[in-house]
């Protein structure tokens, strides 16, 4: 590894001295004394400090281990092989960066600053097991790397694991309980567990620490948004907005307050933004998409259109989505889901009818039928639960995203025991997120559809409904919407028609399997005929109408979902044709749904 010249000796000398602690350490004799004579003559190298971290580690001096680490994490800024990856990194040249530190961890497998790039990487790509798995290697080497353990416990809300990720930022605030940062992801880590009175105050505390922080104002008006509280929220992403006016995130967390129209002066704020200097990537989608929300509130189709096309297009080049591993999933169900497999295991799984689930395409109606349902007696609502998508990931046996996957297949080989254990595992693990004793509750992830008969197999009592709405409006919405995470097949037309064909192969299959198992709602239906429709679902329920059910704007709840605002108002008709503006444009996504194109 190349280092920065060091003035009190040479590099020859210093790999010298390693190569003899090296070779001393593989006799089995003390090689301590070259490794420490190493760091003292050349403190500026890196390589020396990491071999003395390592040495240390493998004497079980953890202490010692630690603090060598981190004397290697400051002064790997001098190899210049590291600074060209962080500069990478910094431009998003994620191809230049991967070329870069896979080879070199792969010949310095210990250097936890490498790990830590690597893993950023990898979290930017949506690889969050592969970043985990770096972080914790990381601090297993560096328990005191701070920032690793910052990183790790972003990437565990990211996958929605607020328990694991509440042990990390415990850690980080023991010894730094001022720190706004760590306040900031607590809050965001609360209000993900629907602890949203306990995120504010964490937010809050941040803000005291940092009160011209941009990005700490906007999560504060996220979860503003999240409780109703509309004028609360306004305010703070403008006041994020005045203190970072190129803050992309802000302004589309403003345009996506589906009730708020942007003014000729905030379009001409966000062009301006566009149009400057150092715009960061994230920025400059987020600006198009607030932008094709505005034109559209004008009225000027073209132009929202076009906005629209370029959030998407710069989202899409930083995804790594293959549509062709949702397609392969559906086949492969379809295959393995016979009458004979199914029957053979009837009765299985854990008996509890409590989990009602909601699934489908977002922005189907889903959001609208939830509130509806939550403001029954017998249900609480909570969110979109990311637990059914973690039983199906663990059952695929893959640790990188380059791995095969034993799912769905890998269902055959669990007995009765396995899977009434993985039904209880998903009532336990969902429990966090319930705050009342009602009997029954909500599991809204849409992309739940694709796990149909694992919801089967461990949870054959629960209920199943599925939101549907006209395939090019439903399509064209998910379009224009910018999803935090998750949903990669929104950001082109084209991946989105085919998402919604294989949603429907797969419904299909599962209606032709178990005829009227599935509940299905249609959107333009549940406008037009409210009550005959929530009539319908409660019967589905198995529960007794309850007049509140059509008074649900009144429930006061959390709701985290784009349409958070919408369900808090009386059902409106304005929003079902709204796609046909744009229907000039949406050649690829027709083409892309093919028979799924069909619509009752």
């Amino acid at each position: 590894m190349a280092a920065h010249p060091d003035p009190r000796g040479n590099l020859a000398h210093a790999h010298d001295l390693l190569s003899r602690a090296a070779a001393a350490h593989a006799r089995g004799d003390d090689a301590l004394p070259l490794l420490e004579r190493a760091t003292t003559d050349h403190p500026h190298l890196a390589e020396a400090w990491r071999a003395l971290g390592d040495l240390h580690h493998a004497r079980d001096d953890t202490g010692a281990a630690d603090r060598a680490h981190a004397r290697a994490i400051v002064e790997a800024v001098y190899d210049p092989l590291l600074r060209h990856a962080a500069n990478a990194l910094a431009r998003h040249d994620l191809p230049v960066a991967e070329r870069l530190l896979k080879p070199h961890l792969a010949e310095h497998p210990t250097d936890v600053a490498a790990m830590r790039m690597l893993a950023e990487l990898a979290g930017r790509l949506g690889r969050n097991a592969d970043a985990e798995n770096l972080l914790r290697r990381a601090l297993e080497l560096a328990p005191g790397f701070a920032p690793a353990r910052y990183n790790l416990a972003i990437v565990l809300h990211r996958q929605h694991r607020a328990p694991d990720a509440l042990i990390e930022l415990d850690r980080l605030l023991e010894a730094e309980p001022d720190n706004p940062a760590y306040r900031n992801l607590m809050g965001a880590v609360l209000g993900g567990i629907g602890a949203y009175d306990a995120a504010l105050g964490a937010f809050r505390q941040a803000l005291d620490g940092r009160p011209d922080n941009p990005t700490m104002w906007m999560s504060y008006g996220h979860t503003l948004k999240t409780l109703g509280r509309r004028d609360d929220s306004i305010a703070a992403y403008r006041r994020s907005i005045a203190l970072r006016p190129a803050l992309g995130e802000a302004w589309w967390s403003l345009a996506n307050l589906k009730t708020v129209k942007l003014e000729a002066a905030d379009i001409a704020a966000m062009e301006a933004a566009l149009a400057g200097d150092g715009l960061s990537p994230d920025d400059r989608f987020h600006l198009h998409f607030a932008l094709g929300k505005a034109y559209e509130d004008a009225a000027d189709w073209g132009a929202s259109f076009g906005h629209y096309a370029d959030g998407n297009r710069l989202r899409r080049q930083r995804l790594d989505y293959d549509p062709n591993e949702t397609h392969a999933l559906v086949e492969r169900s379809r295959v393995l889901f016979t009458p004979d497999f199914l029957a053979a295991r009837e009765g299985q799984g854990a008996s509890d009818p409590a989990p009602i689930f909601i699934l489908g395409m977002p922005r189907s109606g889903s959001t609208l039928v939830e509130q509806i349902l939550a403001s029954h007696s017998m249900v609480e609502g909570t969110r979109e639960l990311p637990d059914i998508q973690a039983i199906a990931h663990r059952l695929s046996g893959r640790t990188l995203r380059s791995d095969p996957s034993l799912y769905p297949e890998a269902l055959a080989d669990l007995s009765p025991e396995q899977l009434r254990t993985l039904g209880e595992d998903y009532l336990a693990r969902t429990r966090i997120h319930r705050k009342t004793d009602r009997p029954f509750f909500i599991d809204k992830m849409p992309n739940n559809w694709a796990h149909i008969g694992l919801i089967r197999l461990i949870l054959p009592n629960a209920t199943i409904i599925d939101t549907r709405r006209h395939p090019l409006a439903c399509c064209f919405s998910n379009f224009k919407q910018h999803f935090a995470r998750g949903q990669a097949f929104t950001y082109a037309l084209d991946d989105l028609g085919h998402y919604y064909a294989d949603y429907v192969a797969m419904m299909q299959h599962f209606d032709d399997l178990q005829p009227g198992r599935i509940h299905r709602i249609f959107h333009e239906d549940m406008v037009r005929d409210t009550e005959g429709q929530v009539r319908a679902l409660l019967d589905a329920c198995g529960l007794p109408f309850e007049p509140a059910t059509l008074r649900f704007w009144q429930t006061e709840r959390a709701v985290q979902t784009a349409s958070s605002e919408q369900v808090r108002r009386p059902i409106f008709s304005d929003g079902l044709d709204q796609w046909r503006h744009f229907a000039p444009w949406l050649g690829p996504l027709e083409t892309a749904l093919g028979d799924a194109l069909g619509y009752p």
